[in-house]
């Protein structure tokens, strides 16, 4: 039986308080992303959602009572990249295309830890040469700090 398209927009609210410092932290998941035989346009509702979160804030900010806003804006979409197959799929490339310019992408290589090394690093430099490719913007990490110790420097290079 043929499946339909069933994205889904899950939010998952936790309060995190870490040295005195308060966050309130929303995932929000999508899950039936790409799970349909046709999956033309299925990234709309995470892009509508997205922009929605947007102009809601927008809208907030622009009100009179702007002391207790709440902001739900979409700061960071993880993407998980399946690890079979040859690097990106169509549909990788068509959803990070439509949101590149709405919200800072992060691609992770999902379930990394099944493949060798070896894999892992051929994978990631497919992936990053078809992101290049595509001219798919991702989120960047800040250069760290000149006065940071030599070993924090190295840990910054690795995670970049």
């Amino acid at each position: 039986e043929r499946i339909t398209q069933t994205v889904e927009i899950t939010k998952h609210v936790v309060d995190i308080e870490e040295k005195g410092v308060k966050l309130r932290l929303t995932i929000v998941d999508t899950p039936g992303f790409g799970d349909a035989v046709n999956n033309t346009e299925c990234w709309k509702p995470v892009a509508d959602y997205i922009d929605q979160q947007f102009e809601q804030y927008f809208r907030d900010e622009s009100g009179l009572n702007r002391k207790n806003i709440q902001d739900n804006r979409v700061h960071c979409c993880i993407y998980f990249v399946s690890p079979y197959g040859h690097g990106l799929r169509p549909i990788d490339v068509e959803f990070m295309r439509a949101l590149h310019q709405r919200v800072n992408i992060v691609p992770v290589l999902a379930k990394a830890d099944t493949l060798t090394p070896t894999e892992v690093e051929r994978m990631k430099n497919k992936i990053r040469e078809e992101i290049d490719h595509y001219g798919i913007r991702i989120y960047q990490f800040p250069e760290c700090d000149s006065d940071e110790d030599e070993e924090f420097k190295l840990q910054d290079q690795a995670l970049k």
